[in-house]
Formats: structure tokens, sequence, C-alpha cells
């Protein structure tokens, strides 16, 4: 099955922790504290007390891309918590047209190359993600790792995140879209 637009695959789907771990390139101890705190919670099944496993989603797994990248920059854990909250609390369901800009203390929300340039210009941005791009990542990384129905069964099955919606490959990373224009003059 192939994520949509939203990147949220089938609730059919789920990716175990272990899984999610190798895809996002964190540990399963980060992982785990993540869940119990609330900052990424598994929307496919949450654990539920002992032997059972949670299941993350396509969409859990590319935010929890954001927070690992957002944590490798330098931004507080407090900091990126209140980012992600502010995208949950907007309802955002297209995670792809974002692109998160900070200045290592707090994260801006950018929906268009001119918030980007904006903000950029304002000296506000040090660093920046597209939300974008880490769905692509994700899609590679799940390509060759296992999948399971979210209904039980707990008979792992490979499924391939194939090709990116149209709508995230449109997306792409705007700054580096941005720098090879300027190259090419």
């Amino acid at each position: 099955m192939t994520p949509s637009a939203s990147g949220t695959e089938g609730d059919d789907v789920g990716y175990r922790g272990v899984t999610a771990c190798q895809a996002v390139g964190i540990s399963y101890r980060q992982l785990d504290y993540w869940a119990r705190t609330g900052l990424v919670v598994p929307s496919v099944r949450d654990a539920s007390g002992s032997g059972t496993s949670r299941l993350y989603s396509f969409r859990d797994l590319v935010v929890l891309k954001v927070v690992k990248r957002l944590l490798d920059a330098g931004v507080s854990l407090q900091n990126i918590r209140k980012a992600i909250e502010a995208l949950r609390s907007r309802g955002v369901e297209d995670l792809a047209g974002i692109t998160l800009i900070s200045d290592g203390t707090t994260v801006y929300e950018c929906r268009s190359p001119e918030e980007v340039v904006d903000l950029l210009q304002g000296g506000q941005g040090v660093f920046g993600i597209a939300i974008g791009g880490a769905f692509k990542e994700i899609q590679g990384s799940l390509s060759h790792l296992p999948a399971e129905p979210a209904a039980g069964g707990g008979q792992e099955r490979a499924v391939s995140a194939a090709e990116p919606a149209e709508s995230t490959e449109s997306v792409g990373d705007e700054l580096a879209a941005r720098r090879a224009r300027r190259r090419a003059g």
C-alpha cells in the first residue's frame, strides 16, 4: 500500500517499534520515551499492557524523523514538543507541504517558499527541514523493512512504501531547489 498525500497508509498496516527505529535512525529507548511522554504516540496501535507491541503509521515515522532531525540540529526537546503540538493543534493533514525552519531555539512552520525566504531574510532561520524530504527518506528505508497488519494477526509481511504521492514529489527540498537555481545563474 502506498502512502497518500497526507502520508498515512491505511489503518491496515503498521510498523513495530524495532522497524520504526531502523527506518528513522533512533534507539528503541528514545522511541519508548517519546511514546510514554506523548511526544509521538503510535496512531495504529498503542501498547496496552505487557506483551502488546506498538504499531506506528507511516505518518508517525515521518514525525519521528522530523523530531530526530531537530534534536540533531540542537533544538531542545521542550521546543520540539511545542512545535509538534502546534502542528497537531492545527490539524495539519498534509505534512509534506511544510518546511520547518529553526534558529536553534524557536521552530517556525513555513508553507511556501516565500515564507522560508522571509524568515531567512529576517535572520530567524539557521536551518530548515523540508518534511517532503523526510517522506522520501522514510519510504526508502521502509522498502526493505517488515510491516504487519494492524488488526493483530502478528504475522509480519514486507510492505513496500513504493512511490511517493504526487503532492510529496512536487514539494521536494525547496531550499535545495533555490540553491540549484542560483548556481545555474
